[in-house]
């Protein structure tokens, strides 16, 4: 997706109240379209890899397939598959550590306001920043295995000095933009930091790499 181009959205909820809710309120910004709908974890799948969207909002709990499975047969159908944002009532759900564990790049509170949402999918289509970091932080801190020292030592040896600086700022919530100013390095220095820990890490996005980083004791709860 270019800067030019729009965000284009599937909508995957099974209540048609709220998927109307959803493409009106994202179809009035400029520069979002709604390009589909399901109403099943399974259709949504079929949807995505028909569309192919840059960003899917998935509830989390979707009948025949559910969002945490919908989400991971979207992200390991394509090589350049879209972000997704799972969709909760309750922000502390395990349900929600188990979509970002499975590859979601944020989620979002279905009592989200109009402004809440776009910012959201806007956010998360651009991925330089973290979508809710105090809530993915604490979804982490809760949910995460216990510490393993010898996990976290191995990607210390994995990471140099300057990506474990910038993965210890990542899963603080901070932006490239923040990171920069912190360690008084140019915002495309930063960048290519920021990829080379994905890379080691083997994810794909920001809120995979907090995942991680708190799964295996890189990263401490508090």
């Amino acid at each position: 997706m270019t800067t030019t181009e729009p965000i284009r959205v599937v909508l995957a909820d099974d209540e048609h109240l709220v998927r109307t809710a959803l493409r009106a309120i994202l179809g009035a910004e400029p520069g979002v379209e709604v390009v589909g709908e399901a109403t099943t974890g399974s259709e949504a799948v079929s949807v995505v890899r028909a569309l192919r969207p840059d960003v899917v909002l998935m509830d989390v709990r979707m009948p025949e397939v559910d969002g945490i499975r919908a989400t991971e047969r979207i992200l390991a159908g394509t090589d350049d598959p879209p972000r997704v944002i799972v969709v909760t009532t309750f922000e502390n759900d395990a349900y929600v550590y188990d979509a970002l564990r499975a590859g979601a790049s944020g989620f979002l509170l279905k009592r989200a306001g109009a402004d809440e949402l776009v910012q959201a999918v806007k956010l998360v289509a651009r991925s330089d920043s973290l979508l809710f970091p105090a809530a993915v932080r604490a979804l982490a801190a809760a949910h995460a295995a216990p510490r393993s020292d010898d996990r976290a030592a191995a990607l210390r040896e994995q990471l140099s000095e300057r990506e474990a600086e910038v993965l210890r700022l990542l899963a603080t919530g901070l932006s490239n933009a923040e990171i920069a100013a912190r360690m008084v390095l140019g915002p495309a220095t930063v960048k290519t930091h920021v990829a080379g820990v994905l890379a080691k890490l083997g994810v794909r996005d920001r809120t995979q790499a907090v995942i991680a980083a708190y799964e295996c004791g890189f990263v401490s709860p508090g």
